[in-house]
C-alpha cells in the first residue's frame, strides 16, 4: 500500500483517543465504556479537526471536548485525554488543572517531543501540589503536521516566508525558524514510519532543512528502540521513498498566480481553511461547507477548468432527475421531486425506491453544495475578470512578456487592488528585460489605482540583484554576493533565472519538472547538482552522490519551504496520474497560502526594506 499521510495520522489520534491502547479493527475502539474529556490547545485543535468529527470524538468515548484555554468545571470520575503542544504555557495550564482536581486521571500527548526542562517542570509543578498521582502517562505523539488530504499536509508555520528572508533576521532567529520547519518534518517521516533518501538544490533554507533534517534522523537512528524499527523501514515496494525539499524562491510565480481550476480557485478566491469554506447562501446567511474525500464531486473534479466544473454540476443534476423520474416511475409516482410520499406499486419497487432514497437525497446535498459554491465563484469572477487575469498571466510566462496597452488595460480596469498588484508582480517576473521606463509607467498605473507597492518593489529589488549576479564577472561576483546578504538575508537565492524556472512550453511548473526528474533518476543537468543525504549512510558520504542513491523512486514526499498552494499540489497529482507505472507523491509546505496572502508576505519584506508605499492592497475594491 502507498503511504497514505492522512490514514497514518487519523490512526494515531484514533490510538491517542483510546488511551494509547491498541484498537482493534473490527470494533474501531480500544473501550467504548471508558467516557473521556477531551482538552487541546488551538493548534491541536487545527490538527484535529480535518480528520476527526463529533461523530468520530462520540464513537471514541469523548462526551465533552475543550479548549485549554477555557475556564472548565471539575468533572469527577472522568479521564481526560490532553493533546498540545509541548510549550512553557500549555505545560504550567496543565500543572493549574491537576492541582485543582479537575479530572481524574491526566493522559498527556504532546504534538511533537516535549523538551526535558519542560518535563522537569511539570513533574515539579505536579509534586509540589501533590498531584502528581493524576497524571497516567505522557506521550510524544510526533503529530505536528496538518493534513488536508491523502497527499496534501502542511505545517502551519506562520509568514514563514518573511522570516526567513527579513533582511534583519539575525543567525538565531533563521536557525530557530530551520530547526521548527526540521521538527515539523520529523513528525511526517515519524507518522509515516520512513527514512528517506533527502534531495535538494544547493543553498538557500532548503539545503539548511535538509543537512540539519539528515542529522536528526540520524541522531534518531542512533537509538535502538527508534520510531522508524516499528512499522518498517521499507515501503510496499521495499524501497525507500525520496524526500525533495525545495525553497519558496525557487519558483516565485506560482505563489503569486491567478488559477482557474477549481480546487485553487475556491482556495484563492473563497478563503477554504482546513478543508471549510463559508459561502452565501440563497437566503443571504452563510452556509458552511466542508470539502474533503468524503465529497466525491470535490474529489473527482478538484482539478478541472471552472467552466468544466460548471458543466459537470449541470450534468450530474439532469442525471438525478433522470434518476428520480425513473423510481416514481416504478413506484407509479410522477412527482418532479421524490419525496417519499406517494409509494404505490409492487412491494419489490417500493424496495428499491425505499433503498435508493439515502443515496438519491446525499447527491442532491453535493450537487446543491457546489452549485452554491460555483454561483458565489461565478460571481467573483465576473465582478473582478479572474478569467482574464489568469488567461494573460499564463500568455505572459509562456511569451515572457505582454503587450504594453494590454498591461495597461488590466491595471486600470476591473479587479481587487490585489489583483492588479499580483498581476504587475507577475509581468516583473515573466518579462526577462523591461526598460525602466516601462517599470514608471507600471508604477504609476498602481499608485493611480491606490495600490500599495512595496511588494512590487521588492520583488523588483531582488531581480535587479539577480541580473547583476548573472551578469558578474566572479571576483565582483563575491562582493556583491557579500553586499547582497548583510541588505537582504536569506533571499540571495534566486527568484527569476530568466523564465527556465517559470513555465516550460507544456505548462509544467518548475517543481513538477524537477520532481519528475529526480523520480527518474537518470542523468540529468537540471539536477545533477542538487545535494543527496541519506541519514542511513555513513555520515562520510552524505551531500555527495551514491549510484544507490538515484532512484527510480516509486514514492516521493515533496516539501515548499516559505509557502505551498493548491496549484503546485495539483500539478503533482496530474505529474502521478499521468505516469505508468502509478508513482505517488505527497506534497507538504510550512503553510498554505493564496496569492495574496504570499503578496502581503512580499509586501511586508518590502516594507522592513523601506520601499513602497502605504496604502493598504487587500482593503478595498
Amino acid at each position: 500500500m502507498a503511504l497514505n499521510l492522512r490514514q497514518k495520522q487519523t490512526e494515531c489520534i484514533i490510538r491517542m483517543l483510546n488511551l494509547n491502547q491498541a484498537v482493534s479493527s473490527a470494533a474501531g475502539t480500544a473501550n467504548e465504556d471508558v467516557y473521556k474529556i477531551l482538552i487541546y490547545d488551538r493548534f491541536c485543535q487545527d490538527i484535529l479537526s480535518p480528520l476527526i468529527h463529533v461523530k468520530d470524538l462520540r464513537k471514541h468515548g469523548v462526551t465533552l471536548y475543550f479548549l485549554l484555554d477555557k475556564d472548565r468545571n471539575p468533572v469527577h470520575d472522568v479521564p481526560a485525554v490532553y493533546f498540545l503542544q509541548p510549550t512553557p504555557p500549555n505545560v504550567h495550564r496543565v500543572i493549574s488543572d491537576a492541582s485543582r482536581a479537575l479530572y481524574d486521571s491526566f493522559h498527556l500527548n504532546f504534538s511533537s517531543s516535549i523538551p526535558r526542562p519542560l518535563l522537569e517542570d511539570l513533574a515539579t509543578g505536579t509534586i509540589t501540589s501533590d498531584s502528581i498521582q493524576r497524571i497516567s502517562k505522557v506521550h510524544d505523539q510526533y503529530l505536528e503536521f496538518v493534513t488536508l488530504e491523502d497527499n496534501l499536509f502542511s505545517l502551519a508555520n506562520k509568514n514563514c516566508y518573511v522570516q526567513l528572508n527579513d533582511p534583519s533576521a539575525g543567525d538565531k532567529e533563521i536557525e530557530e525558524i530551520i530547526e521548527k520547519i526540521v521538527g515539523g518534518l520529523f513528525c511526517v517521516l515519524a507518522t509515516l514510519a520512513v527514512v528517506p533518501i533527502i534531495r535538494c538544490p544547493r543553498g538557500g533554507p532548503a539545503e539548511m532543512v535538509a543537512s540539519l533534517l539528515d542529522q536528526r534522523l540520524r541522531d534518531h537512528l542512533l537509538a535502538k528502540n527508534n520510531l522508524f524499527t516499528e512499522g518498517g523501514n521499507f515501503t510496499s515496494s521495499f524501497q525507500r521513498p525520496i524526500l525533495c525539499i525545495f525553497d519558496r524562491n525557487f519558483e516565485l510565480s506560482v505563489a503569486i498566480q491567478h488559477d482557474f481550476r477549481y480546487k485553487p480557485l475556491v482556495h484563492d478566491v473563497l478563503g477554504l481553511r482546513l478543508n471549510r469554506l463559508n459561502v452565501k447562501g440563497e437566503k443571504g446567511g452563510m452556509k458552511s461547507y466542508e470539502l474533503d474525500r468524503s465529497d466525491p464531486f470535490w474529489t473527482a473534479n478538484g482539478s478541472l477548468e471552472f467552466p468544466e466544473v460548471a458543466v459537470e454540476i449541470e450534468t450530474q443534476l439532469n442525471k438525478y432527475k433522470k434518476d428520480v423520474e425513473e423510481v416514481n416511475r416504478r413506484t407509479g409516482g410522477d412527482e418532479a421531486e421524490f419525496d417519499g410520499t406517494d409509494l404505490i406499486g409492487n412491494t419489490k419497487h417500493l424496495m428499491n425506491a425505499v433503498n435508493s432514497l439515502p443515496e438519491l437525497t446525499e447527491r442532491k446535498q453535493v450537487i446543491d453544495k457546489h452549485t452554491n459554491i460555483a454561483t458565489a465563484l461565478l460571481g467573483e469572477i465576473k465582478e473582478r475578470s479572474l478569467d482574464s487575469y489568469a488567461k494573460k498571466e499564463s500568455d505572459m510566462m509562456v511569451r515572457g512578456g505582454i503587450d504594453r496597452n494590454e498591461l495597461l488595460g488590466v491595471l486600470k480596469g476591473k479587479g481587487t487592488k490585489m489583483d492588479k498588484l499580483r498581476f504587475a508582480i507577475m509581468y516583473l517576473i515573466s518579462t526577462e528585460s523591461i526598460p525602466s521606463s516601462e517599470i514608471e509607467v507600471v508604477e504609476a498605473a498602481l499608485r493611480e489605482s491606490e495600490v500599495d507597492t512595496s511588494a512590487f518593489q521588492y520583488v523588483k529589488k531582488i531581480k535587479a540583484l539577480n541580473l547583476s549576479l548573472a551578469s558578474a564577472n566572479s571576483a565582483s561576483r563575491s562582493n556583491i554576493v557579500d553586499w547582497a546578504e548583510k541588505l537582504y538575508g536569506q533571499s540571495i537565492s534566486a527568484v527569476t533565472a530568466g523564465v527556465k524556472n517559470l513555465l516550460s512550453n507544456d505548462h509544467q511548473l518548475a517543481l513538477t519538472r524537477m520532481v519528475d526528474a529526480l523520480m527518474e533518476g537518470k542523468p540529468n543537468p537540471e539536477i545533477d547538482s542538487y545535494l543527496i543525504f541519506d541519514p542511513r549512510a555513513p555520515k562520510s558520504t552524505s551531500g555527495s552522490s551514491g549510484s544507490h542513491l538515484k532512484g527510480p523512486f516509486k514514492e516521493a514526499i515533496v516539501f515548499m519551504v516559505g509557502g505551498g498552494n493548491y496549484v503546485e499540489y495539483g500539478s503533482l497529482q496530474e505529474l502521478v496520474h499521468r505516469q505508468q507505472p502509478a508513482k505517488h507523491v505527497i506534497y507538504g509546505t510550512t503553510e498554505i497560502l493564496t496569492g495574496g496572502e504570499f503578496v502581503e508576505q512580499l509586501g511586508l519584506l518590502g516594507q522592513k526594506m523601506g520601499l513602497g508605499s502605504s496604502h493598504n492592497p487587500g482593503s478595498s475594491r
